[in-house]
């Protein structure tokens, strides 16, 4: 089982929840939480990757705080300090580069709803050392924190739900178009029958087990594929 721990946030503190590979290393992975907070569904995802090869580390972007209830958790996002919260993954990711158990070649970051969204700022923000980004259902509700895409070197793998009122099939073509055009490495897939958290396995009224499965495979190819 992983553990919690700390590394610095430029000139603050930050915390989040490390998770190493049976074999005790593996590529570097920043895995970005749901606006529910880091809650156990998040930790339980950082030990998957882990058991598959990968050296997780989930950040705590809201920094202790979480809940279980939408609105709460609407509330919490739209509240984020995005620039911490820059300083907090870019932390993370400071810290995976630094970790013996680390090996591979550079960083990869996958995020889930406002993470998914948060995973692709990210990897504009810090495009010399990300170079896989897996977005789930990836949501940026904030208006000022647009990506510059031009900055994107990472390859992209983005998985859509098909009926997802926050990013659907129809702004995510769009989003894939505008990528490919400016001559950005990416790959998006819609899922039907799907709606927004179909990942999420503690939310049964949208989790769908084979939709799931068949992302988590595309994911785990990729990401071992392009870290190493």
């Amino acid at each position: 089982m992983g553990h919690t721990v700390e590394f610095p946030s430029n000139g603050h503190r930050a915390s989040g929840h490390l998770a190493l590979p049976p074999g005790g290393s593996g590529p570097a992975l920043v895995v970005i939480q749901e606006w529910w907070g880091l809650v156990p569904h998040i930790v339980d995802v950082c030990e998957r990757f882990a058991a598959e090869g990968f050296v997780a580390l989930a950040p705590d972007l809201f920094h202790g705080a979480s809940t279980r209830e939408p609105d709460e958790a609407g509330k919490l996002m739209m509240a984020l300090n995005l620039d911490q919260a820059g300083r907090d993954m870019a932390g993370a990711v400071a810290y995976l580069q630094g970790l013996d158990e680390v090996t591979g070649s550079g960083v990869g970051v996958t995020g889930f709803c406002m993470g998914g969204g948060l995973a692709m700022v990210l990897a504009t923000q810090l495009p010399e050392a990300i170079t896989a980004c897996v977005p789930w259902y990836g949501v940026i509700p904030w208006e000022h924190a647009q990506p510059d895409w031009t900055a994107l070197q990472a390859k992209l793998l983005a998985h859509i739900a098909e009926h997802d009122d926050f990013f659907g099939p129809g702004p995510a073509g769009e989003l894939e178009a505008k990528l490919r055009d400016i001559g950005k490495d990416v790959e998006f897939h819609v899922y039907p029958g799907t709606e927004h958290a179909f990942f999420n396995d503690t939310r049964p009224e949208v989790y769908d087990a084979e939709a799931s499965a068949l992302a988590w495979e595309r994911t785990i190819s990729f990401l071992h594929a392009q870290l190493g």
